[in-house]
């Protein structure tokens, strides 16, 4: 196991324990800070982050490395404290740009979006990661490759930075003072995720915000215009799918139905919210209002603790692929990704409250215990024992039962023309 890995594992249990105390301290001030969806939403995207990641690494880290035996002008060693610190120095500031850029420009923030989708504030929403971030995301970190920083800090450091960003994910921590005026805390990262006006495009640092105090892009966090968390352009969906897919395609019809070629081109590199004038006048879309009602559509308490239930085996699930992704074959490699990442999706169909969303559900788990009862084993388990296969039959349909019996009888309960009440 790498280093990378030993603290993937150290720290998820660690970010669970976290959710579970925010979850007390927020009941204990008597104060509501999650929304079960909106919290399946979250892990779940950051889920499918992961998954992508086990594809993603040997291309970026692959250039990287490329680029470090190319083109580095110095050989900086890794045995070095101040290397170590340095790294770390230029990452954040390599972070500063990236993010900033990823409120910018426009492609870049069709990946960077996801992070911002959610209503809620709290510590899910550190976990929610978008997809596509590996697709142009490397590019700002390259220097670091030309200096001469060897791939295993680079790794290490870059853990460092993302990690050290999901405590100031939490409206329960308030003001600290110096610290506020030095490093990212949960105030001034409360003010970047708001879409009040005084805070759109600020507060940008990773671990230091000196970076925005430096460039212009810092502004504190005022109790007299409380944050609004979202985005200007709401999702209002808790599907994975569509949530990195979101801004790619409204960038693509505005590109497609634009007239000029040269506005092709600049829909996707203007910041978000630019469109061409031909465009915005044929196909116009209602202006922000920051009062608008949140997404949540109603969802029975039953159904509820069923998706929680569900979204933790499923949990469990994508901890088993990424221990085995370095030894299974590929097409059983991305046959358990693609199952996941639909299951994923079923699960966030049904949290919608929609009627396609319990037959999405019914199919995944019949396809659950399908594959073992077909096979005799599991994705990168060929053989199991009968017992272990009976039991793992027995869980989904189970569920199935359990499903139906819960959607009977919250139809029977609301409008009868629908299933479940959206």
């Amino acid at each position: 196991m790498n280093t990378q890995e030993i603290i993937i594992t150290w720290a998820t249990p660690v970010f669970f324990a976290l959710i579970a105390l925010e979850l007390l301290v927020a009941k204990l001030r008597g104060r509501s800070v999650y929304h079960s969806s909106d919290a399946i939403s979250s892990l779940g995207l950051g889920v499918i982050s992961q998954i992508v990641a086990v594809f993603s690494k040997l291309l970026t880290l692959g250039i990287y490395a490329w680029c470090v035996q190319r083109f580095a002008l110095f050989a900086l060693p890794a045995d070095s404290v101040w290397v170590w610190i340095s790294a770390l120095l230029i990452y954040d500031f390599c972070y500063y740009w990236l993010h900033r850029a990823g409120h910018e420009v426009n492609i870049l923030w069709a990946a960077h979006v996801v992070h911002h989708q959610s209503e809620d504030y709290n510590l899910s929403t550190a976990l929610r990661q978008t997809g596509s971030g590996m697709l142009l995301g490397w590019l700002f970190y390259l220097p670091m490759a030309v200096i001469g920083f060897p791939l295993e800090v680079f790794v290490v450091v870059a853990l460092i930075d993302l990690l050290y960003q999901f405590w100031v994910h939490t409206e329960l921590v308030g003001r600290l003072g110096w610290f506020d005026r030095v490093f990212c805390s949960p105030s001034n990262h409360r003010a970047h995720h708001a879409v009040n006006d005084k805070y759109l495009d600020k507060n940008y640092g990773g671990i230091l915000i000196l970076w925005d105090r430096l460039f212009g892009t810092f502004i504190e966090e005022d109790d007299t215009d409380p944050p609004i968390y979202g985005t200007r352009s709401p999702l209002r969906s808790w599907n994975p799918l569509w949530a990195n897919a979101e801004v790619y395609w409204a960038t693509a019809k505005d590109a497609w139905h634009a007239r000029r070629w040269r506005d092709k081109l600049l829909v996707w590199i203007k910041p978000p919210g630019w469109r061409p004038a031909d465009v915005a006048e044929r196909f116009p879309k209602p202006a922000f209002d920051i009062g608008r009602a949140r997404y949540l559509p109603l969802l029975s308490r039953g159904l509820t603790f069923y998706s929680l239930v569900q979204f933790a085996l499923l949990l469990g699930m994508a901890v088993q692929f990424l221990d085995l992704a370095k030894h299974l074959a590929a097409t059983e490699l991305v046959g358990y990704a693609v199952f996941l990442v639909l299951s994923l999706s079923a699960i966030g169909a049904l949290t919608e409250g929609r009627r396609l969303g319990v037959a999405l559900e019914l199919a995944r788990l019949l396809a659950t215990a399908a594959i073992p009862l077909l096979t005799g084993g599991w994705f990168g388990v060929p053989h199991l024992d009968g017992r272990v296969v009976a039991v793992w039959v027995a869980i989904p349909m189970l569920s199935a039962l359990v499903l139906g019996w819960l959607a009977v009888s919250t139809a029977s309960r609301e409008d009868p023309e629908k299933a479940i009440p959206g």
